[in-house]
C-alpha cells in the first residue's frame, strides 16, 4: 500500500468517528455544536443540522474507508484507521466537555 492509503485510512477513522455525537444528537432532537454554530464549533447548532453533518460524515468516512483499501485486510491500514478513531475520539472528548449548554 502506499502513503496515501494510509492517510485515507487514518481520516476514515476520523469521519466515521465524528458520525456518531452528530447522528445521534441529531435523532435525538438535541441541539449540539458543529462548524455552523454561532461560534462555530461552540454554539449549538439544531438537531437537523447535525443530522445532516452526520451524513456529510458517514458518506466522506466511507469514500476514503474504500479510497484507504480498509476492505482489503492489511494490518497496517486497520491500525492507522484505529489510530484514527482514537485520535478523534480523544480530541472530542475533551472539545465537546466543554460545549454551551442550552
Amino acid at each position: 500500500m502506499s502513503w496515501y492509503d494510509y492517510v485515507a485510512c487514518f481520516f476514515a477513522g476520523l469521519f466515521l468517528t465524528n458520525v456518531v455525537p452528530h447522528f445521534v444528537s441529531g435523532i435525538s432532537g438535541d441541539r449540539f455544536p458543529t462548524p455552523f454554530a454561532r461560534p462555530p464549533g461552540k454554539g449549538l447548532s439544531s438537531p437537523t443540522v447535525n443530522v445532516v453533518w452526520a451524513l456529510i460524515n458517514l458518506v466522506v468516512g466511507y469514500i476514503l474507508f474504500r479510497a484507504g483499501k480498509l476492505s482489503n485486510g492489511d494490518t497496517s491500514a486497520i491500525i492507522v484507521f484505529f489510530a484514527g478513531i482514537v485520535a478523534i475520539s480523544l480530541m472530542l472528548s475533551v472539545r465537546f466537555s466543554k460545549k454551551q449548554t442550552q
